[in-house]
């Protein structure tokens, strides 16, 4: 039976000590009055939500499975789904973040991630459905009408009706450019959309009573490639009525062709979705649908994002509790426990190695994925423009890096946890080949993590000269500086301002590379992202380190011992996972040739 306890304390630590939130939200009007009680209050709360409500079922569901049938095109979600999703929004959390206006609580995008992370951790199927409501809601805050956003948004907002993203096609996955989904305008506003999408999570469901699909769908006379692309909303069941008013209507002509059979997240509803003539209505303008999805798009890769952290997290705390009481061995250094057959496999150097990996990713992806969600935050509410501009380049240039570094070491993380509980690992009982399989769609969904490195080096890095790099590097540099001669800080500020140099060196070098010869920044775009993922966290942990540092200089003798764990977390992420990074840039700096030289018919 998989366990769980949220990880308050360290979020507190967080949000309060390391990111100073409540003073930042102090400078922006929506959030002035959100204070460290009310920050407290949701994380307590939806704490005990993911761990009473949605972890029991994550076992469960993952064995059921959702079910189709055939004849009426329906889907069922496991059992207990629904029961937790009417808990779910009678607490009003599906609005956790949406304008008041709407009927959401206002809150910052911080405490929807925070959430978010509770949630990946205890039951990332479930947490799905609610989780793409959220992804809906946000791009038709940015790009519906008026009469969309009256209609569409206090439903969504509430949970009444969830949302879905209708991208993917039998043909194509990344490339949209090559969609052939169309949409026939009529004489009265509306279009007749008919295509099939794959693929498409929390498709069909029986959670709630309408799903809202936001659908990527061709005019007639719209140009080829990503050009010609346009937004539709196409709702399961057409509206009736306006507003708050609005119900559930005639059912609308498209349906579940079938539900794909996954190596994981079998709670979660992936469908084939058909569109045989269905009403929808535009999003934005004409052919500029592709940009108006990204909203969308890049709020669940950060969300996938999170979902690694959730998984790293939940694998950590079951592999430490497995290995506090699992007796195997004894210690190399002398018994630990002479008065038992053997010591705790705790006490075994290699398997610290791998708690102490899952446990400093988790702490420092949470404090990353948190500053970031800061951003978010900012760019959105502050009221001076260059914290909003800051704010926006920071999203821009650390979505990738969310999405693909806390995935890649999320899976990282689960195997290594297995590891810990070996043969008791891979079997079902314990959770952990589970939270093993769950993690491995993370790396894929929503663009591959290999996409993500493209997108990081070549549009957020080479195509504005670094610029957006060069703002994060001065928060490095600022750092280093204004620490860097502190004995204490020395293990922690050395390497994260080396690391910050080469980066520099490694960014100049791709670009010139990659001016001649694009595919220099293709082939080394994984290690890129692996190096600025690995700069981020290095930023953090230091960041970290001096919180831990200066409190427990102030308290002495009666210091908390959790600054002194993370102390020692931070000595091992710096001396035994950062050295990945010389690797990486050896390896993007072996140039394109050892990997483009083999002709394709000798593969």
């Amino acid at each position: 039976m998989a366990i769980y306890n949220p990880p308050s304390r360290d979020q507190r630590f967080v949000i309060h000590e390391v990111l100073g939130a409540v003073d930042e939200y102090k400078a922006m009007p929506r959030h002035a009055e959100v204070d460290a009680d009310i920050v407290n209050q949701v994380l307590e709360e939806a704490g005990k939500f993911c761990a009473e409500v949605l972890l029991p079922i994550n076992q469960s569901g993952d064995l059921e499975g959702c079910s189709f049938d055939p004849d009426t095109h329906s889907v069922r979600a496991p059992q207990g789904f629904r029961a937790a999703y009417d808990r779910f929004r009678a607490a009003h959390w599906q609005g956790l973040a949406a304008e008041t206006e709407y009927g959401g609580q206002g809150l910052p995008h911080l405490l929807q991630i925070a959430l978010y992370e509770m949630q990946y951790s205890t039951n990332q199927s479930w947490a799905m459905y609610p989780g793409l409501t959220v992804g809906a809601y946000e791009c038709l805050l940015v790009h519906g009408s008026k009469a969309q956003k009256d209609l569409y948004l206090p439903k969504l907002a509430s949970g009444e009706w969830t949302g879905t993203m209708c991208l993917t096609e039998p043909h194509c996955g990344t490339d949209l450019g090559m969609l052939r989904t169309k949409a026939e305008p009529q004489a009265d506003g509306s279009y007749k959309l008919s295509g099939e999408k794959i693929f498409i999570s929390a498709g069909e469901h029986d959670l709630a009573d309408n799903i809202v699909h936001l659908v990527l769908a061709r005019l007639p006379d719209a140009p080829a490639g990503t050009k010609g692309i346009s937004l539709f909303v196409v709702p399961k069941f057409v509206p009736v009525g306006k507003a708050w008013d609005a119900k559930v209507g005639a059912r609308n002509k498209l349906y579940c062709g079938g539900i794909e059979d996954k190596m994981g997240i079998h709670g979660n509803a992936t469908c084939q979705i058909i569109l045989d003539g269905a009403t929808g209505w535009m999003v934005g303008e004409p052919n500029k649908g592709l940009n108006a999805m990204f909203v969308m798009m890049n709020g669940a890769r950060l969300a996938v994002g999170v979902q690694g952290l959730g998984i790293t997290e939940a694998a950590y705390q079951n592999a430490v509790a497995y290995a506090r009481d699992r007796i195997q061995g004894r210690s190399l250094s002398g018994a630990k426990q002479p008065d038992k057959p053997a010591d705790p496999i705790i006490v075994h150097a290699d398997v610290r190695r791998m708690l102490l990996t899952a446990r400093a990713y988790a702490e420092g992806g949470r404090a990353f994925s948190y500053w970031v969600a800061l951003q978010a935050d900012k760019q959105l509410h502050h009221p001076d423009e260059g914290e909003r501009k800051f704010g926006a380049d920071m999203m821009a240039l650390m979505t990738p890096v969310v999405k693909a570094f806390l995935t890649d070491n999320g899976y990282q993380c689960a195997t290594e946890c297995m590891q810990v509980l070996g043969g008791h690992g891979y079997i079902r009982a314990n959770g952990m080949e589970q939270l093993v399989r769950d993690a491995r769609i993370n790396m894929i969904y929503e663009g591959t993590n290999g996409i993500q490195a493209l997108d990081l080096i070549g549009r957020k890095v080479l195509m504005d000269n670094g610029a957006r790099l060069r703002k994060f590097g001065a928060l490095v540099q600022k750092f280093v500086e204004e620490h860097g001669t502190s004995t204490a800080m020395n293990e922690f500020v050395t390497p994260l301002a080396d690391l910050g140099d080469k980066v520099t060196k490694l960014t100049m070098e791709l670009g010139m590379k990659a001016f001649a010869n694009r595919d220099e920044a293709g082939a080394a775009a994984t290690s890129y992202l692996r190096v600025i993922g690995h700069l981020c966290f290095a930023y953090f942990w230091a960041r970290m380190a001096r919180v831990a540092l200066t409190r427990i200089k102030e308290d002495g003798a009666k210091v908390d011992p959790f600054y002194t764990a993370k102390l020692a977390v931070a000595r091992f992420y710096f001396q035994r996972l950062l050295p990945e990074t010389a690797y990486h840039i050896r390896a993007a700096r072996s140039g394109a040739k050892n990997v483009m030289e083999l002709p394709a018919e000798l593969f």
